[in-house]
């Protein structure tokens, strides 16, 4: 499969990842575990998006000495759109985590670690499935078909289930983990497991983490078919699902609060999976333009969030008097 990553991309975007990420975590090393307030994750949040927009500026510039204009610009659309599709993902993400996070009754401070851990999961398991599905798609034209065909499923799914609380007593990861591990009810730090004897007792953070490993896989099973309705260039579906991942935990702590006043997000979500679904349908009869597709990406996602802020929740018009 065609690709714009040469090597010295591919060694500019690890080398910058791999900064970021030792950045974040010494940052973190060096605070300590702590409550995260709104002005550090809105600092570290907006710090990301930078990173990622200067990334693709940079990507541009490099392709202009390259390419023709024109093919420079298409790319750098292509990264934008797809960053902004994961980015939207994420958020759906972010609140199975907060979900999660409101079950187990994690402590503020714990919330970190798992997060940190959750984010580097992410990333190998991205890259992962990435490569693996440039592989069949360079190979077996037809599973195009297949993947829009799931996301179509899949955003129709979500629309029939937006609104409604997930069962956590019902989800069969965690009653195994319940019938099969040792575990503590309390938690002991940040620590995963503690030796009790000659036994090793799990805590429930190591639920927690296992639990959002497990979302990270249900997620990138959407959000990567979802790419690759834009682009299928290993280079801009990795470095733009990266660059969205890496910003998971600051973005997690800054929509922690707000998760409630965006009660339709999900429905955009869902219809952005439908266009998607749909766009990648009819690749062979007519190919939408990225720049429509950004277009109706970033709309559905906006209208969805300035729905939310104007229309209240149901539980909230139930309980007002007279109704």
């Amino acid at each position: 499969m065609e690709t714009i990553g040469t090597p010295l991309l591919w060694v500019v975007f690890t080398a910058l990842v791999l900064a970021a990420l030792a950045v974040d975590l010494l940052v973190l090393r060096q605070n300590g575990p702590h409550k995260v307030s709104t002005r550090e994750a809105l600092v570290w949040s907006l710090a990301w998006v930078a990173l990622a927009m200067a990334f693709n500026a940079g990507l541009w510039w490099y392709l202009r000495g390259q390419a023709p204009a024109e093919e420079a610009e298409r790319i750098a659309l292509e990264f934008l759109t797809g960053y902004l599709v994961e980015k939207a993902l994420a958020v759906d993400n972010i609140f199975v985590f907060l979900m999660l996070f409101t079950y187990f009754a994690v402590p503020p401070q714990s919330q970190q670690r798992v997060l940190i851990l959750g984010v580097l999961g992410a990333i190998v398991l991205r890259a992962i499935m990435i490569f693996i599905g440039a592989a069949l798609i360079a190979r077996f034209h037809w599973i195009l078909y297949f993947f829009g065909a799931f996301l179509l499923f899949t955003g129709v799914k979500m629309l029939w289930a937006a609104g409604q609380e997930p069962d956590m007593d019902k989800n069969p990861v965690l009653r195994w983990i319940t019938g099969h591990l040792p575990l503590i009810r309390r938690y002991h730090g940040e620590a995963l497991w503690i030796g009790q004897g000659s036994r090793r007792k799990y805590t429930p953070l190591f639920i927690v983490l296992v639990m959002i490993a497990v979302t990270d896989v249900i997620f990138a099973v959407d959000s990567i078919p979802a790419i690759f309705a834009i682009t299928t260039d290993p280079f801009i579906v990795l470095t733009s699902n990266v660059f969205a991942v890496l910003g998971l935990r600051a973005l997690y702590f800054l929509l922690a609060g707000a998760a409630e006043k965006f009660h339709l997000l999900a429905y955009g979500l869902a219809l952005v999976l439908v266009f998607i679904g749909a766009k990648m349908l009819l690749v062979d009869v007519y190919k939408i333009p990225i720049t429509v597709s950004l277009g109706v990406v970033a709309a559905t996602i906006a209208t969805a969030m300035a729905l939310s802020l104007w229309i209240r929740p149901r539980t909230e018009q139930a309980g007002r008097p007279g109704l």
